[in-house]
């Protein structure tokens, strides 16, 4: 695989800026390519806990990509949108995006290798080939997969500086007093559940900003959409329950109790705006609202 040349936009040390500016590239992934000397500054290799400032220029070299030992499986797929650079589908809730412990197949990793075959990037190693950003198992909506690397790179520099937009519909607890508004709060892991995230103190975790907007509101319940600024996980659902708003259905950051009718969390990426990595042009591909949101809303009178 070619090195590349990375702009940094942020401060912090090397191994969690690297992770934050190559989406899906994990702590200990980053750690390892620094280790092994494929990261250089003004031509030096840099180690893991080297300070690093915005604006600094970043080679990387990142590994040949590992053999793929997975089995592309027949799963349907709804296309929203296909190139030979890029394919959008709309994932389902109950999907796992890609292989994990309790998960080795089934997955939407799975689905794309047999219905790309071997056109998929590989920056992000043998279990997330062609995978840019992911969204929860439970939560629907779009996701845009690379098929080559120059593709993932040039979508991946998208998320670092907040030009692919994903527009998000919620349903949250509780009524809202205004009708905007922006919940900028840092996400790190949970300190004691590791499975969990929390909003942390600045400084300790990564930055995240999430934009909200009512689109109605009634009987305890408001449908509202969010833009991300920022992709941490669980982001929405952490950035809602930290202002006493946690998504209807959420049992992790909710209420325990499951809301009849959900498999998990009510939300969904309806909206992708990215610019095309060959073309240059601004596209926009949108999900309409699955039949179960919808069958939410009309329960609570919501439109």
């Amino acid at each position: 695989m070619e090195c590349f040349s990375l702009t940094i936009s942020q401060s912090g040390r090397a191994d969690a800026v690297l992770s934050a500016s190559v989406d899906g590239l994990t702590r200990s992934a980053a750690q390892r390519w620094l280790e092994e000397g494929r990261v250089t500054l003004a031509g030096q290799p840099v180690k893991k806990n080297t300070r690093l400032s915005p604006g600094d220029t970043l080679t990387v070299y990142p590994p040949e990509a590992e053999e793929i030992d997975l089995i592309p499986q027949d799963i349907p797929l709804d296309v929203v949108y296909e190139d030979g650079d890029v394919i959008v589908v709309n994932k389902p809730v109950g999907m796992v995006v890609h292989p994990a412990p309790g998960h080795p197949d089934g997955t939407l990793v799975n689905a794309l290798l047999h219905h790309c075959q071997a056109s998929l990037s590989g920056i992000n190693g043998q279990l997330r080939p062609g995978i840019v950003h992911r969204i929860d198992r439970d939560t629907s909506g779009l996701l845009i997969a690379a098929k080559n690397d120059r593709a993932h790179l040039a979508l991946a520099q998208q998320l670092q500086d907040h030009s692919l937009f994903r527009l998000y519909h919620a349903v949250a607890v509780g009524g809202f007093r205004e009708e905007r508004g922006t919940v900028n709060a840092p996400i790190a892991r949970h300190p004691t559940d590791r499975k969990r995230m929390a909003v942390c103190r600045p400084g300790e975790g990564r930055e995240a900003v999430t934009h909200y907007q009512v689109v109605d509101s009634r009987g305890g319940y408001t449908h509202l959409t969010c833009r991300l600024e920022t992709g941490r996980t669980h982001q929405i659902r952490v950035h809602m329950a930290s202002i006493g708003h946690p998504l209807l259905g959420d049992t992790v950051y909710g209420s325990k109790k499951p809301y009849p009718g959900l498999a998990g969390q009510c939300l969904h990426a309806a909206q992708l705006t990215f610019v095309h990595p060959s073309t240059g042009q601004s596209m926009t591909v949108e999900a309409p609202l699955p039949h179960w949101f919808t069958a939410v809303l009309h329960r609570l009178e919501l439109k």
